[in-house]
């Protein structure tokens, strides 16, 4: 099973979630679940998921945004591999600054971002990621996220580093079989 985890504001109907969809759709299930924007609520509920599914097969992980910082902390919880397409690596720090109220991409509805929300980041940091178990994918054009910051974080990670691009990583649909070739190494 690979679950795909959606970044901030995003949803289980993002372009990359599709698109995974379609590329494993006669190889392996594919979950990409709406999270919850309450990190502590979004972490339980990818933790029952996991749970559950790693006493039927094996799991994988790919991460978006802030969907890569929560894989980050599951892959170390569970030694899973994961993948991270341009990640909020330091999270914790980066969404401090958007305080405030926050849009939801797919549905336009409204929510609340505060301190607590924050904490609960802080909460679930992973200062030694298993850099085996990762395989970063940047692009140098993401207007949102410094690629540098991953790089740091995850210095001998598996790495695809793009230059050009943005924080939706543009060319994301062309480097499936680089995840699951991945994910089968």
């Amino acid at each position: 099973m690979i679950i795909f985890i959606h970044g901030f504001g995003s949803s289980a109907y993002s372009t990359k979630a599709n698109q995974t969809k379609e590329y494993f759709q006669d190889k392996e299930v594919v979950l990409s679940p709406s999270l919850p924007y309450v990190p502590h609520l979004a972490i339980k509920t990818l933790e029952e998921i996991i749970d559950y599914a790693l006493t039927k097969e094996s799991v994988h992980l790919i991460g978006s945004s802030l969907g890569g910082f929560y894989a980050i902390y599951l892959a170390n919880k569970y030694n899973l591999k994961a993948v991270l397409v341009n990640p909020a690596v330091y999270a914790d720090k980066r969404l401090r600054e958007v305080e405030g109220m926050a849009t939801n991409y797919y549905d336009l509805s409204q929510f609340e971002w505060n301190a607590s929300h924050v904490k609960q980041l802080e909460d679930i940091v992973v200062t030694k990621p298993k850099n085996e178990n990762f395989l970063l994918m940047l692009q140098k054009g993401d207007e949102v996220l410094d690629y540098k910051e991953a790089l740091k974080k995850l210095p001998d990670a598996k790495l695809i580093l793009e230059d050009g691009g943005d924080h939706s990583f543009t060319t994301y649909k062309e480097h499936l079989s680089d995840i699951e070739e991945f994910f089968n190494s």
